[in-house]
């Protein structure tokens, strides 16, 4: 009987040892991930295996994130805004004498209140789509893409010869080309109009009335030109750098989007963490989710699943073979069992939607295989001591 129960044991430890799946698992172990890396084929996913080394960190320092001020920055205010098509705008006429051409009676035209015994002011119109609008005795007057002082001066002298000495006052009543379009997570969306002295994005936000969403679960969407640019609200805010003017025609669209990383196997407990900052590196996440299990976890086995773009992958790892510009699968490996790497995971950011994982410990499969046999062979050592005590 001793014999069968070693024997029995020594079966279900080579089980285990093997990597056999008979056993529950709660992962795949270091071994495992490391021995199924390289790339693609026969239609599995293929991955590269880098570890975390002061080199690979570097690397990462310097990776370009997309930024508001390298691609649109500018930190001069946007030139002065123009009259646009759609915009409306009104036309207040001043007359140096009564019974001028305007101002015949103390009212003004179209049976709207005058500013004054001599002046007139033209109903609010819209600017058409060749650019233009109407006043009587100056016909068609091309407004687009003027400045409002070089379309006064233009009536003015449309005006000579008819109007006594005029002088004009115009007023963009309704702007509709110089505004940001905004959009999201703000508490009153839609056209907000640019002001002379220039507005930068907090400026367009606040006039919007905020956000919904807390700052570090915002993203910002900022569309000019053909090109969309997105990047954190909390990275606005802390960079006076991103805080970019805005240009008429601009959308800016605010996500709610937490930045989340999520953690699995053998630490304090699985879940999907938030950032609740700007920044998280790999010795705070590990720390968020309780640390390494010290029951089950490999401390050699710390993983991090991530896409990185090509040319971050070419830069860490130049022998794998990367595809084009299509993002790689990348896994980071870090031992834990050295000083060394517990300031690599200080340094080491975690980005968002990382899959952070924590192998078992080879000595978990010899536990659950010694469970087990005893869960097989306490039955039979029961039955033969109540037959021993029978006879």
């Amino acid at each position: 009987m001793v014999v069968r129960r070693i024997c029995l044991f020594a079966g279900l430890t080579a089980v285990s040892l093997s990597g056999c799946t008979i056993l529950p698992e709660s992962g795949p172990s270091r071994g495992n991930i490391v021995d199924q890396a390289g790339s693609a084929d026969n239609g599995a996913a293929g991955y590269d295996v880098v570890d975390i080394t002061a080199d690979v960190v570097n690397v990462l320092r310097r990776r370009a994130a997309p930024t508001l001020h390298s691609r649109f920055g500018d930190y001069r205010p946007p030139p002065d805004l123009r009259i646009g098509v759609g915009d409306f705008v009104s036309v207040t006429i001043w007359e140096a004498a009564d019974n001028g051409l305007f101002t015949g009676s103390p009212s003004s035209l179209a049976g709207q209140p005058s500013t004054g015994a001599r002046s007139a002011t033209i109903p609010e119109q819209p600017v058409g789509r060749d650019g233009s609008i109407t006043l009587p005795y100056a016909g068609r007057v091309r407004v687009a893409g003027e400045l409002i002082s070089e379309v006064e001066a233009q009536i003015e002298k449309r005006l000579e010869g008819k109007a006594v000495q005029p002088q004009v006052l115009l007023t963009v009543t309704k702007p509709v080309a110089n505004t940001v379009t905004v959009m999201g997570e703000v508490s009153s969306g839609g056209r907000i109009p640019l002001s002379v002295r220039g507005d930068k994005l907090l400026d367009v936000v606040a006039a919007a009335g905020g956000t919904h969403s807390p700052v570090n679960a915002t993203t910002v969407r900022l569309s000019r030109g053909g090109t969309t640019i997105s990047v954190p609200l909390s990275r606005v805010v802390a960079s006076p750098a991103e805080n970019i003017y805005m240009r008429p025609g601009d959308n800016l669209t605010l996500v709610e989007d937490p930045q989340k990383f999520i953690a699995l196997g053998a630490t304090g407990r699985s879940d999907e963490v938030s950032f609740l900052s700007d920044r998280v590196f790999l010795s705070e996440a590990l720390a968020r989710v309780g640390g390494l299990d010290d029951n089950r976890s490999d401390s050699r086995g710390v993983f991090i699943f991530r896409y990185e773009p090509s040319d971050i992958v070419r830069a860490i790892s130049p022998s794998y073979p990367v595809r084009g510009h299509e993002p790689t699968p990348v896994v980071y490996r870090l031992d834990l069992s050295t000083g060394a790497a517990l300031v690599q995971a200080r340094d080491f950011e975690i980005q968002n939607r990382d899959l952070v994982y924590v192998s078992d410990a080879p000595i978990v499969d010899l536990r659950k295989a010694i469970d087990v046999f005893q869960a097989i062979t306490s039955p039979v050592g029961t039955g033969a001591s109540v037959a021993s005590v029978a006879r």
